[in-house]
Order: structure tokens, then sequence, then C-alpha cells
């Protein structure tokens, strides 16, 4: 009774996302009804006419489509004390990539509403749950490589606010609202600092190694290539893989294309013949996650709104047709259009993957890692 109970609740958590995929033009048009809502307390939402746009195209004309480059003298009067230009709650936090625009991180402002939604990051590893009927994997530790949630503060007007890397703060705020267990805590991980140097990454990756080494690590989230530097690391600092310790049944990763194709190969080899759920998610929120076999992702549509500019204009991402590339425009509580800067493949429906960044360069990439990894379109 107890794994029938906990099933239900799984499936009760994940019901809004699979009922938005059933029906994404309806769960679409809900999530612009309430984005304009939030867009209408807004200075930039006023601005541009939130609270009279009616559909989706007026939502076009209205609002044009923004890159960080063009948000970030908004951002940075967000952070100068003017909140509600972009906000209609309050900051409390701040998220910044790991990469750079412009020899910069990105900051981004988090509002609360904005965090309820980063914890869909726990969808990946709830929905493979309900799917297989494996509770058991709970009663397991999730290994923890994420990057620190808090780096350090930054001051928005009179007060001082965490910023942090947004994987850190994914695990954070979702160990808190799961029964996830996620070793090492987040907090301890952020009390080494936010450094990026090899030096940095050893002390994080010998800390998960003391904290798990005589734990049942059963899950292991994250970014997946620092996920393989760290199998890497066990084997030349300790002289073990991470399969030779553990009986992972999960991992659930994301940051970058390919994981189900050119990742594959070396985490198994490095963790074990382990199942593996693709997350897609960016600094500015949690946008889609896998969702059974079929080694792609799900959109999200019931949180986020979701456009892309194709070579036959800008369509909503469920109306492109299977084999179609385009630059993504999500439109979150936070930033209404915003380029992500990623270029997304839909395939069969309701699967897309992200093949990189919008770069000439990255679709003839992405063919030859299909090539290379014979992959060549496979769902």
């Amino acid at each position: 009774m107890e794994k029938e109970a906990g099933l239900k609740m799984l499936e009760s958590f994940l019901r809004p996302w699979h009922e938005a995929v059933a029906d994404p033009q309806a769960a679409q048009e809900d999530v612009l009804e309430r984005l304009l809502q939030g867009y209408g307390r807004t200075q930039y939402g006023i601005q541009h006419g939130a609270n009279t746009v009616g559909s989706i195209n007026d939502y076009r004309d209205a609002f044009p489509v923004t890159t960080y480059e063009q948000m970030k003298p908004l951002i940075d009067r967000v952070m100068a004390g003017e909140e509600d230009l972009l906000l209609y709650e309050p900051p409390v936090g701040w998220a910044i990539t790991r990469g750079t625009t412009k020899g910069e991180s990105k900051f981004i402002p988090m509002t609360a509403s904005d965090l309820k939604m980063r914890v869909s990051a726990g969808r990946a590893l709830m929905n493979h749950i309900a799917r297989t009927g494996q509770l058991d994997i709970l009663r397991g530790v999730n290994l923890n490589l994420n990057f620190p949630s808090v780096v350090g503060t930054v001051k928005v007007g009179d007060r001082e606010l965490e910023y942090g890397y947004s994987s850190g703060i994914y695990v954070k705020h979702t160990t808190e609202a799961t029964p996830l267990r996620s070793l090492p805590a987040q907090e301890d991980i952020d009390a080494l600092g936010g450094g990026k140097t090899i030096e940095d990454w050893k002390r994080r990756f010998e800390l998960a190694y003391e904290r798990c080494k005589d734990e049942d690590v059963t899950i292991v989230g994250g970014v997946a290539p620092t996920t393989v530097d760290f199998g890497r690391y066990l084997h030349h600092a300790h002289g073990v893989y991470p399969k030779d310790l553990w009986q992972v049944r999960i991992m659930t990763l994301g940051s970058v294309p390919g994981i189900n194709t050119k990742y594959q190969p070396i985490l198994r080899a490095l963790y074990g013949s382990v199942d593996i759920a693709e997350i897609y998610g960016t600094t500015e929120g949690m946008f889609g996650q896998q969702r059974d076999e079929k080694r792609a992702w799900v959109p999200n549509y019931d949180l986020f709104l979701f456009e892309v500019e194709t070579g036959e204009g800008v369509k909503m991402m469920h109306e492109m047709r299977p084999g179609e590339t385009g630059s993504l425009v999500v439109s979150t509580p936070i930033l209404p259009r915003y380029k992500i800067g990623d270029l997304i493949k839909a395939f069969e429906p309701p699967y897309f993957r992200c093949i990189g960044r919008d770069e000439p360069i990255t679709r003839l990439r992405y063919w030859w890692d299909q090539l290379v990894t014979m992959d060549l379109g496979r769902l």
C-alpha cells in the first residue's frame, strides 16, 4: 500500500505536465494568459501593453524578441533597485551562468514564483520512477555533483541577495520539494566556494567521495561533463570507478547536447549499465526533460511559453514539423519573448533536442556527431 500511495503522489506531481503535453495549444494559451497577468504589473509589461494583449499574435506585435545583451541594461536597473521594471515580486536571489556572454556571466533575477517553477527539474527523475514503478530508488542517495548554489552576494537596492549557479539552485530547491536525499548537501558544496579551477573541483569531488563512498547511491544528477570528470577523478585519486562503489539506477543529466548519444558510452563505462534521463534547462529556467525511452526531451508546456524562429518565420514550438530546426524564444515570469540562443530540433511530437548554440557551425557539428555515433536522427 505504501508503494501504491507513493506512485499516486508522483502521478499527481506529474499530471500537469502530461496533460499539457497532450494538448499543447490549450496549455500554451493558459500559460500566456498567466504570464501576461504578471507582466501587466511591471513597468516593462505596461510599456508594451500587456493588459491589452488578447492572443499570441497580439503578444508578438506588442513584445519584441530580445536577447540577454538587449535586456542587460534593464537587468542592471533591477539590480540597482528598480525591481518593478521587470519583476512583479521581490527578487529572492540571482542565478548566474557558468559560460559567458561577451566575457561576463549572465545574471538572471529569481523570484518566489520563478523558484517554484525550477522545481520541475525533478520531473525527469519522478517520471522515471512513476513509469518504471521503482519507488525504492528514492531509498538511496542522489550523488550531488552540481555547482555551488551560492557564490556570493550582490546588492539590490538596499538589500544583499545571494547569487549562484543554476544547477546548484535547481538541486537545492528540488531536494526541498521532493523526497530526494542529496549528498553532499548543497550547503556543504556551497561552503567550498565558487571557484572553477581544477583544484576547486578536486575539493568538490573529494567531498562527494567522502560523503557517499559508504552510501547506497542510486541516483546521479547534474551536469553531464562534470559527471564524467568525477568518474575519472575517482579512478585517478582512489583507483576505483563509480560502478565499483555503487549500483546507480538512474542518471538525470543536463547542460550539453548529445547526452543520450555522444556521452552515453563513457557514462556507462564509468557508472555501469544505467538508465539516463536527459534534462534541458538553462540559467533562465527548466524547459523540458526526457519522458520515456525515446532519447529526446519533452517541453514543460504548462510552465513556459515556447516560440521558435525558423526559416519560415516565428511559430509556436509545438507547431514545428519533424526535422525542422529553429532558435528558441521562451517567455518566463521574468523575461518576455527571450531568445535563449539555443537551436532546437523537432522530432515526432512531442519530442525535441537542443543541438547546440545558435551558431552557423552548430548544424554541421550536429550531423557530424550523428554520423560518428551512428545515431542518424533516431529516437
